[in-house]
């Protein structure tokens, strides 16, 4: 996989953050009391679970604001698939500074590999099919950008980045509006020639309404697979059709199979389970 990385400038002030958090008013007042100053040791992060790797950027900076002097080699890459045992990167340094910069590396891997391999999972499991995996705004305030880059180090693809970079009309904005055809005129009238639109249906005479608009892509909010296969018929190729709601491993292959493009999955950055990493004496 050719995952570019993210530019440090976008993670540095995530990590930098999270270990002022962590460090509080007075530093890690548990290692300096243990660990002599000069001591150095290397360890290794290991993986103990099988999953998929995610956010090795986020633990290298970790490391090395608390001390720039520790040395950070990684020996797998974002994407890299990894079985119990597997070493993802060595450290080595001042101990102090590898105990107090421990628990900022492991949180940020740990839950941006959660996300990275269950994205692989839902990506497998739809394997054989067009459709593709997709998150959505669902994201930790302040996250975005990591864990969208960890859905991309799981093969998945990234929905729009906020607010500003596509529309995206819902149910609650059609009923402010008072119908579909109304939504997407307003629509029209603010937004630049640039911007794609896509309109939330929930039933397939919404989705009939709004064959005939233009518009770039439609969201089948809640819809079973029967349902989307007739939209997928219905829209015969005009817009990008995108499901969404209920999806899971198991439901996943049957969404998939309806013909849809995108299937789009909230709980991938809001509820996915970390993948266990521990930092271990080498």
């Amino acid at each position: 996989m050719d995952l570019s990385p993210l530019p440090e400038i976008m993670v540095e002030p995530i990590v930098r953050a999270a270990l002022l958090e962590d460090l509080g008013r007075a530093g890690d007042i548990t290692s300096d009391a243990i660990v002599p100053a000069h001591y150095s040791t290397g360890m290794d992060l290991v993986v103990r679970q099988h999953g998929v790797v995610a956010g090795l950027d986020c633990a290298r900076l970790a490391f090395h604001l608390m001390d720039p002097s520790i040395a950070f080699r990684p020996v797998l890459a974002d994407g890299a698939s990894v079985v119990p045992g597997a070493v993802i990167a060595q450290v080595e340094g001042p101990g102090r500074g590898l105990l107090t910069a421990e628990r900022t590396a492991l949180n940020l891997m740990c839950h941006l590999s959660g996300i990275a391999t269950a994205t692989a999972g839902l990506v497998q499991a739809v394997a054989g099919h067009k459709a593709q995996i997709v998150c959505t705004r669902k994201t930790t305030p302040g996250l975005r950008a990591l864990e969208k880059h960890a859905v991309r180090a799981g093969g998945g693809s990234n929905h729009r980045f906020g607010l500003d970079d596509a529309v995206l009309v819902k149910d609650n904005h059609i009923a402010i509006a008072g119908s579909v055809g109304e939504a997407v005129a307003r629509v029209r009238a603010h937004a630049g020639h640039m911007v794609k639109i896509e309109v939330e249906v929930d039933t397939l005479a919404q989705l009939d309404e709004l064959l005939g608009l233009g518009v770039d892509a439609v969201l089948l909010d809640n819809m079973t697979p029967d349902l989307l296969a007739q939209a997928v018929t219905m829209v015969s190729g005009r817009m990008i059709t995108e499901a969404s709601g209920r999806v899971n491993l198991e439901s996943a292959p049957a969404i998939a199979a309806s013909g849809v493009d995108l299937i789009s999955v909230g709980w991938l950055t809001h509820s996915a389970p970390i993948l266990d990493i521990g930092l271990d004496a080498a």
